[in-house]
């Protein structure tokens, strides 16, 4: 590998210096709307940022996973990589906005929170201007991380203005705008700043154009997208299927799920250009049975304290009203060391070019997902969520390590 324990470190910390702060940022926003408006207001803002997380791998379906690789492999055309990619992502984004409204009209809510949802979601869009993944390609890790901070710091000034004046919905509206076109207006400074020095020597052109195919792309795009459903949709269906109360609710254990995972998340991200960069011998040096072995016992060590600790954590984070979600977040938990082997054959995957294994991996388990969830949600509402992601995640990980026979073979 080109890279030391050292480098590795330091990656880390640049990336998920940002990522840290966004978190706490996020985690208040939410933690204010559980103790000041109670769990319908924490399920429709729930559902309003998941929306927005499919806004965005639609947006770059496929781009931003291989504009990232392209720039970490092709650092003398990063104008031509950012050209072609950027042009795409603008197309994508105009044709999510029909999808955002159908789903705010399906959605089980009051006409006010159906439209909260629709102009809370649409603003999402704006992400098509973010240039996140070429500071992640570039190994401007610091500035990648540190750029997520920039929307939930706006959306927390947008609270605590909500809880001063009223008119939450409204504030959380703008507080959004003002943060994506904040992020987008920062990008752009730093390309503008930084476009001279990188240079533009048609490095790679011909390989650049056929990595961006449309038919490359959307194997990495459909890819994620399905990966994405596998591991979020059931908070979608419940919007659907059940009512505010359980979105809510499940909404608050998962969030406590997400912050958990949050440091070894940055640690998976910062490790993707480096992995872009390895040959055949240094990938299978990746699948030594230590490795996943340290994973498991990291994974379960996390899952046993929250499981211990869920009760306290739900009620201090959120509030008592919140405490009927402990049995939710017991059955998320036991997903966390399946997350930490998924999430890292994921990751290597899609660095070593292995977006068909990842895809079909992923449709296979957000097909099970999809499945169950639509079969058990309208009876047993979050729970019934809950015990499916885990259910979920074991057909991932199955499927992803039958995959890794094919990088085992590489000569």
């Amino acid at each position: 590998m080109d890279f030391t324990p050292r480098q590795l470190v330091r990656n880390v910390f640049r990336f998920g210096s940002g990522e840290f702060l966004a978190r706490i940022f996020s985690v208040a926003v939410v933690v204010l709307l559980g103790h000041l408006y109670g769990v319908v207001f924490v399920g429709v803002y729930g559902l309003g940022t998941t929306v927005i997380q499919y806004l965005m791998p639609v947006i770059d379906f496929g781009l931003k996973h291989v504009g990232a690789r392209l720039m970490a492999r092709f650092p003398h055309s990063a104008a031509e990589i950012m050209r072609r990619v950027q042009r795409r992502r603008l197309l994508m984004a105009s044709a999510t906005i029909p999808f955002v409204l159908l789903y705010a009209a399906l959605a089980h809510l009051p006409f006010a929170l159906k439209l909260f949802l629709f102009v809370f979601s649409s603003i999402g869009a704006l992400y098509a201007f973010s240039l996140d993944w070429a500071a992640w390609g570039r190994e401007q890790l610091l500035l990648a991380g540190s750029v997520k901070a920039i929307i939930p710091a706006c959306l927390l000034v947008a609270m605590l203005i909500a809880a001063a004046r009223d008119h939450l919905l409204s504030w959380l509206v703008l507080g959004n705008l003002v943060g994506f076109l904040a992020q987008g207006c920062f990008f752009a400074w730093w390309w503008r700043r930084h476009l001279a020095s990188l240079g533009d020597q048609d490095q790679g052109v011909a390989e650049i154009a056929e990595a961006l195919e449309w038919r490359r792309t959307s194997i990495m795009g459909i890819a994620w997208m399905s990966n994405l459903a596998f591991s979020t949709i059931d908070m979608l269906m419940l919007g659907v299927l059940s009512n505010p109360e359980q979105v809510g609710l499940y909404s608050a254990a998962y969030r406590i799920l997400n912050q958990v995972l949050l440091a070894y998340y940055v640690l998976t991200g910062a490790l993707y250009p480096q992995l872009a960069r390895q040959d055949a011998a240094e990938r299978r040096r990746m699948l030594r049975p230590r490795i996943f072995l340290s994973l498991i016992f990291a994974g379960s060590a996390l899952a046993l304290l929250l499981i211990v600790f869920r009760a306290p954590i739900l009620s201090i984070v959120f509030g008592r009203a919140f405490l009927v979600a402990t049995p939710l977040l017991l059955c998320l938990a036991c997903a966390i060391p399946l997350d930490f082997l998924v999430s890292y054959l994921n990751t290597a995957y899609i660095a070593w070019s292995m977006e068909r294994s990842v895809l079909i991996c992923a449709i296979i388990a957000a097909g099970v997902n999809v499945v169950l969830n639509a079969a058990t949600i309208p009876r047993y509402g979050a729970l019934a969520a809950a015990v499916n992601t885990v259910i979920s995640y074991m057909v991932y990980l199955a499927a992803l390590t039958l995959s890794s026979r094919t990088v085992l073979r590489a000569s």
